[in-house]
């Protein structure tokens, strides 16, 4: 299990550029395998996760999500339900939570629950972030119109 889950902010460009480089594994891939064999290991480390912008990172990782996961290293609940109950928060919710967070690949389930019950395991045991937020812009032309007025 990895310990820690890495969180990278900001740089666009560069996942666009990820994003372009596996379309083209995919591409020219004769077999799964060689998708697998192909792609570059950064972009296949589940321990990494990188949003385009802080709003992205927010939308997904909320304090409500986040405060869900930390609930979940530090009580271990058993379902869905329970860790509901953990949480205070309405079953409903936490499961869609609990699925967008299942996306992401920061929460696991082991369906082998009583009576089939899902729990959720987070296989961290640390988020780290990184937050690259540009106090000005990178873009020269919106610079260059800005200033002709």
């Amino acid at each position: 299990m990895p310990s820690t889950l890495h969180i990278t902010v900001g740089n666009r460009e560069q996942i666009r550029e990820d994003a372009l480089e596996v379309a083209r594994v995919i591409d020219s891939a004769d077999s799964p395998e060689d998708i697998e064999d192909s792609v570059p290991k950064h972009l296949t480390d589940r321990s990494v996760l990188q949003f385009g912008s802080y709003d992205d990172l927010y939308e997904h990782l909320s304090p409500l999500r986040l405060e869900l996961i930390q609930a979940i290293v530090k009580n271990e609940p058993s379902s869905i339900r329970d860790a509901a109950r953990t949480v205070d928060r309405d079953v409903s919710d936490v499961h869609a939570d609990l699925q967008r967070l299942e996306m992401l690949d920061v929460v696991e389930f082991d369906e082998g629950g009583r009576g089939g019950a899902k729990k959720p395991i987070v296989p961290y045991e640390r988020i780290e972030m990184h937050i690259d937020y540009p106090l000005v812009d990178d873009d020269t032309d919106a610079d260059a119109a800005a200033s002709a007025d």
